[in-house]
């Protein structure tokens, strides 16, 4: 099986790709990419059985619903609910209370910075559904929503501190924990770009997360959060150890 990652942001610069091979041994990045553009991770995406991608794949349904009630002039507020508890509803997916409940608190796409990211990977979204693949935003498909700091803390795995050129000995360190916990991962020429890049080293945790969520060893949706995950999106976290991915998994 091969798996895709792609630490996803605004422009090609900051984006990573990583291939993962996957056989009874164990992975092998099979190619690493920086600077990737649009064209190269629709057909990374379109190569795989399953990718994962570091960036929400919607936004709050309550946002959205307040921006068109905005648009035509019919912003009603709920009575009795205090200004920042409202907000919060605008602010934050199903998804990201979830994982906030068991990780960490992802970036809201619709109030921080992230919502640029999230532009482009709607474009993409919309590419490849052109192009007769659409994606479940759920993660049913094959695409997933990752969060990469949030599964390395699942794992017991540095999980903060490494991102950012002046933090190269906190993103080495993280790369050997990584190869110490997954023998079987096989970094091969690829490993000193993922000691210089944090992007690198994302794309390849996002390409591990896409295997947990193939093998069903993810968070899922309950029942009652279906409908909103397939429109905003839902963040994949391991449910068990990354020693599950290896060849004794």
């Amino acid at each position: 099986m091969l798996t895709v990652g792609v630490d996803l942001a605004a422009e090609a610069g900051r984006t990573a790709v990583a291939w993962l091979d996957w056989s009874a041994n164990g992975a092998r990045v099979r190619d690493l990419k920086i600077r990737a553009d649009d064209d190269l991770i629709v057909e990374a995406i379109k190569s795989a059985g399953k990718t994962g991608i570091d960036c929400p794949l919607g936004w709050p349904d309550k946002f959205v619903d307040f921006i068109v009630a905005h648009r035509t002039g019919h912003v009603e507020v709920p009575g009795g609910v205090a200004g920042i508890d409202w907000r919060r509803d605008l602010a934050l997916r199903v998804t990201d209370r979830v994982t906030s409940e068991l990780a960490l608190r992802p970036l809201s796409v619709s109030a921080d910075r992230i919502g640029h990211t999230a532009m482009r990977c709607a474009a993409l979204l919309a590419e490849l559904a052109r192009q007769g693949q659409p994606v479940d935003r759920s993660g049913a498909g094959v695409v997933v929503e990752v969060y990469p700091a949030a599964s390395l803390k699942c794992w017991g795995l540095p999980h903060n501190g490494y991102k950012r050129s002046a933090n190269r000995g906190a993103l080495a360190q993280l790369v050997d924990e990584l190869q110490e916990a997954a023998p079987w991962l096989d970094l091969g020429v690829h490993e000193q770009i993922c000691r210089m890049s944090d992007d690198a080293i994302d794309a390849v945790i996002a390409a591990l997360i896409a295997r947990a969520a193939s093998q069903g060893l993810v968070t899922a949706p309950a029942p009652d959060q279906v409908h909103s995950a397939r429109s905003e999106g839902w963040i994949a976290l391991p449910t068990g150890p990354l020693s599950e991915l290896g060849p004794t998994g």
